[in-house]
């Protein structure tokens, strides 16, 4: 199961909500599985942890390195982890993905095929700083395009020194203004109303 194989709900124990397996495999410096694990974008490290939980209701997680994969990622590095003997093994001859494998070995081509591991393996690191690096690149354009835009608004605006405060002055000066407004307009309303006699007091409290 922690191989990518299929699982069932009915492994999980009875009353648990999921079933967990976990297994961990030493990498050699020239082991196959490294080549997965760099197209992949996964870390590679001495120590393989596999790990796949099987949920109650069949849902089924997997995770490399405490990196969650996809089923696909972990069937292709558990073809470089185990090898399965049983009394169909001639049948393995009829799958495709084990013939190069065997041409390699077939040849004494070990020592080309791990360099040529070895070299993908660079080519995939190199390709992914690249990406991070076009990135970063990408990233930083985009700042100094905001930056360029931020200062020509300045420019445009062209503030002056002390603009601030001659600004806040005048917004006063402006709130003072609606105030009294309001207040004239309540005291027109009092001597509409009651009459110019009765109202002149409360006229003149709202001035």
């Amino acid at each position: 199961f922690v191989l990518g194989w299929r699982g069932r709900a009915d492994l999980v124990r009875r009353g648990a909500e999921r079933g967990e397996v976990v297994a961990v495999f030493e990498l050699g410096a020239d082991h196959p599985a490294r080549v997965v694990l760099a197209e992949a974008g996964l870390p590679e490290e001495d120590d393989l942890i596999l790990r796949r939980v099987n949920a109650q209701d069949g849902r089924k997680t997997a995770w490399v390195n405490d990196r969650r994969v996809s089923g696909e990622v972990l069937r292709r590095l558990s073809a470089t982890l185990v090898e399965l003997h049983g009394q169909h093994d001639d049948r393995g001859l009829l799958d495709p993905r084990g013939h190069r494998d065997m041409l390699d070995a077939f040849g004494g081509l070990d020592a080309q095929r791990n360099s040529v591991r070895a070299a993908w393996r660079n080519r995939a690191t190199a390709q992914k700083a690249l990406d991070e690096a076009e990135a970063a690149l990408a990233s930083m354009r985009a700042e100094e395009d905001f930056l360029r835009h931020s200062v020509a608004e300045l420019d445009a605006l062209d503030p002056q020194p002390g603009e601030e405060a001659t600004l806040d002055t005048r917004r006063r000066l402006m709130q003072g203004a609606e105030r009294i407004r309001e207040d004239i307009a309540r005291a027109a309303q009092v001597i509409g109303l009651d009459g110019a006699e009765g109202a002149a007091g409360d006229a003149l409290r709202w001035l």
